[in-house]
């Protein structure tokens, strides 16, 4: 969109309004629509699922629709512009800032899902408590631990534990009740004989 529009800056083309206007019109009726659509969709679904969990599919469709809106918005107010005052230079300008206002939305969308896609981890203060809250039950021996993040502020674990004396992995989760940030927790219990383990 921005080579194009800067492209016709230099090299300016006849534009048919009446067409161009009524097919952005159109657009923008079908962007409107699809807003009005995808933002009852993203509501439900977060309150189905959790007040803090986003899903982040409906939400970059929604915030899609919303800035081919502004931009076919933009369209309509240049080609307007062009037909009524002769502003044809109007049209490339606009097509410039609808570029920038999709760049800015596709950057915000990548910053939030590129952890996500990348398994970003949890802050080590936390995995650290985490591991601590164990390892200070009984004599557990935290062997392996993987945190990642999973949803906007969900996070999955996998522990591995080393214990003279195992118990359930329910009881292992309970230990870490008060780690909301943990959504999806799986506990590997691994029983250690006493002649390699030292008997506290």
């Amino acid at each position: 969109m921005l080579i194009e529009s800067m492209q016709r800056i230099i090299d300016p083309h006849t534009i048919q309004f009446n067409e161009a206007i009524a097919v952005a019109s159109l657009g923008l009726v079908i962007n409107i629509i699809s807003a009005f659509l995808l933002k009852d969709d993203h509501h439900h679904g977060e309150h189905d699922h959790d007040h803090h969990h986003h899903d982040h599919n409906l939400k970059a469709a929604y915030l899609h629709v919303l800035a081919d809106a502004l931009t076919s918005l933009l369209a309509i107010i240049a080609l307007v512009s062009g037909k009524y005052f002769g502003w044809d230079w109007l049209d490339p300008i606009m097509g410039i800032v609808g570029a920038v206002i999709i760049t800015r939305w596709s950057y915000g969308l990548l910053k939030q899902t590129g952890p996500i896609l990348l398994d970003g981890s949890i802050e080590a203060t936390y995995q650290a408590a985490v591991k601590d809250t164990i390892e200070k039950d009984s004599d557990n021996l935290i062997s392996d631990i993987h945190i990642w993040k999973v949803g906007a502020n969900h996070y999955a674990a996998i522990i591995s534990l080393i214990t003279l004396y195992p118990k359930s992995t329910e009881y292992y989760k309970v230990l870490l009740n008060d780690f909301h940030k943990l959504s999806h927790i799986t506990i590997e219990v691994n029983v250690c004989e006493e002649d390699v383990c030292k008997v506290p």
